[in-house]
């Protein structure tokens, strides 16, 4: 029997939720009605974009200055065992994403890693996060 194994796909955006005043909403309306963005979400995004531009210089120096990972950081199982082998602590700090494969146990999780900082997304089974609950900031 030929079997495969198939790794779960990695999410690139995370959804999230805001609350406008109704004039902005309005002026956001009127701005896809007349053509300028294609969507609501056309124009927040753009806006978002346009903002993290702007301020792209301070978002680098805060990153080099509190030694973040940019991007997305994987910890496999096989990470784990080989850091918790090396008697190594983990101080997991991510701009991005982490992601802590669905193998990891909470009590791997828990011997090898010492705290957790991610300005973006932890994805992680269920036990480890509740596990991690406490080092988690």
């Amino acid at each position: 029997m030929n079997v495969q194994e198939l790794r779960p796909k990695l999410v690139e955006s995370e959804k999230i939720t805001i609350n406008l005043g109704l004039i902005d909403l309005g002026q956001i309306d009127l701005l896809v009605q007349e053509g300028f963005y294609s969507n609501r979400t056309d124009l927040i995004r753009t806006a978002i974009r346009n903002q993290l531009s702007t301020h792209a210089d301070i978002v680098k120096q805060t990153v080099a200055r509190k030694s973040l990972v940019l991007g997305l950081h994987h910890y496999s199982r096989a990470d784990l065992e080989a850091a918790r082998d090396a008697g190594q602590r983990l101080q997991i700090q991510v701009l991005g994403l982490a992601s802590i494969a669905p193998d990891v146990t909470a009590e791997l999780a828990l011997a090898t890693i010492e705290s957790i900082v991610v300005l973006g997304a932890l994805h992680a089974s269920a036990d480890v996060k509740s596990a991690l609950a406490g080092r988690i900031r």
